[in-house]
């Protein structure tokens, strides 16, 4: 028995190794979130068993848990580089599979067509304004920055405002407002699936996603010219590592202490 225990521990101790170990592989990449593994005891018994006689069987991993704190901000002078000072997520679009993700990596740029798009060409996810009533839409869509305006002035540049309002300047001295960054929220955080590349989608446990414009509905604000960095500290992941290391040691101690024990009665005959 002691044998399975251990070894079912050097497996959990090899998990979190895994586990750190990807967040300082991570501790510089834009809006990443770190991970730590929580674990749950073993035991055996009912309920008929005598609670004084219950047997702990080892343990296994209960789950492994995302920190959605916020990550430094870093100043990069880019007008499309946000990061968002509070809660929230990006939303992009695949533009071939019309496929969502969400992300707190604001590295963003424009593409042929005119769309804000992330380093893999997804589409950044807009609130419409409307001139003509002067709001903005409640259903996030892809917007193009119109490479000419009305009067034909040509496209001279983009701001992002605080409270994420995209505004494009023409060489003719007029500026229009095409819409606000759509800001997601979720129930549960937590539910939220890893897909790669900072991105995540959305699942039965973390809830369905609800937009908002920065600065309300709890949402934080838009910071322009800057990037969120990975919340990973690395002092911290280098103990957890040591940590982990004397777990793998502890339990691969326990299973030859086991073994040298089995050894010890097999050779009581001779």
């Amino acid at each position: 028995m002691a044998f399975t225990i251990s070894l079912n521990g050097l497996k959990n101790a090899q998990t979190e190794l895994d586990v750190i170990s990807n967040n300082l592989a991570n501790a510089e990449t834009t809006g990443f979130k770190k991970s730590r593994v929580n674990f749950s005891d073993l035991v055996a018994g009912s309920a008929y068993t005598n609670p004084k006689l219950v047997q702990g069987i080892g343990s296994m991993v209960k789950s492994i848990e995302q920190n959605f704190t916020s990550g430094p901000m870093m100043a990069t002078g880019a007008a499309l580089d946000m990061a968002i000072n509070g809660e929230g997520f990006y939303t992009l679009e695949n533009p071939l599979t019309g496929e969502l993700m969400y992300t707190r990596n604001g590295s963003f740029s424009t593409d042929s067509d005119g769309y804000i798009v992330d380093p893999n060409n997804n589409r950044l996810q807009l609130l419409a304004y409307d001139s003509a009533s002067g709001t903005y839409a409640t259903t996030p869509s892809s917007i193009q920055l119109t490479a000419d305006n009305a009067s034909g002035g040509k496209y001279a540049g983009v701001q992002i405002k605080t409270d994420g309002s995209i505004v494009v300047s023409y060489d003719d001295s007029t500026t229009a407002t095409i819409g606000k960054v759509a800001l997601a929220s979720f129930a549960s955080t937590s539910g939220l699936l890893q897909t790669g590349n900072q991105n995540w989608k959305a699942t039965g446990l973390s809830g369905m996603a609800n937009y908002n414009q920065p600065t309300t509905g709890g949402m934080g604000q838009i910071l322009s010219g800057e990037l969120e960095g990975s919340n990973v500290d690395m002092a911290t992941e280098m103990v957890n590592l040591i940590t982990a290391q004397r777990y793998f040691q502890s339990n691969a101690k326990a299973i030859d202490t086991s073994t040298a024990i089995s050894d010890a009665v097999i050779n009581l005959r001779s």
